[in-house]
């Protein structure tokens, strides 16, 4: 069984911290967005790399 090679795993668990703690604090900061609050946490959380991305792309409301 090979070993993890963390040169190559730091830097995304990195990324993904700072994304999913820069999505969490945006999301619930705003008043409003599109959806439901809770369920965007879920996907935040949940969805990983994705998750925030998602949520900076559809789920924040615009000029708000």
């Amino acid at each position: 069984m090979e070993s993890i090679n963390w040169t190559l795993v730091t830097p995304i668990l990195v990324i993904q911290l700072i994304l999913m703690t820069a999505a969490l604090i945006d999301c619930i900061k705003k008043d409003k967005v599109n959806g439901p609050k809770w369920l965007w946490v879920l996907v935040i959380i949940f969805a990983n790399m994705i998750g925030p991305v998602l949520y900076f792309i559809f789920g924040r409301k615009p000029n708000e």
